[in-house]
């Protein structure tokens, strides 16, 4: 394998990880940034007539977006250790499911693309991890196909490498 196409899985576990990990410190502190966000999305699904959920204890609060970014985080790390790729490809899922959730509110609820007034820098973070991730996955297709077709596969030791 090429080496630049050994350095591309690198470094985008590492940009998506950093983007990830660079978030948490907004959520798991409430931040007022996070409070905007995710208060704007409640009143949103307020008048859905699913009051909170987005709320600090809610399904889908900035504390469990932020727990999922953060087992993500940790999968696709490990993933960069060949013996461990199913479990970056999984981590790879997460952050897809996640960034899919994120993208989707910024676009089709009221919170829009720039919520915090900083030039919707934040929307294309999540957009570049959104695009990450999708390589990631072509790029792991094997292994991804692999777990689809047979999600326990996830506990099997990885073959050995010759």
């Amino acid at each position: 394998m090429p080496k630049l196409t050994r350095l591309i899985p690198i470094g985008l576990t590492l940009f998506s990880s950093a983007i990830f990990l660079d978030s948490l410190r907004f959520k798991f502190t409430d931040a007022p940034e996070t409070q905007t966000i995710f208060g704007k999305l409640d009143d949103w699904a307020t008048g859905l007539g699913a009051p909170g959920v987005f709320d600090h204890s809610g399904i889908f609060s900035q504390y469990v977006i932020g727990t999922a970014e953060l087992v993500a985080v940790i999968l696709m790390v490990l993933g960069l250790f060949s013996a461990l790729r199913r479990l970056g490809v999984l981590g790879n899922l997460i952050a897809l499911g996640v960034m899919t959730g994120a993208l989707s509110f910024h676009l089709f609820t009221p919170l829009g693309i720039d919520p915090n007034n900083d030039g919707g820098l934040l929307f294309v973070m999540a957009v570049l991890v959104w695009l990450s991730q999708v390589v990631m996955l072509f790029l792991r297709r094997e292994t991804l196909g692999e777990l689809l077709r047979r999600p326990l596969s996830i506990f099997k030791p990885a073959p050995k490498l010759s």
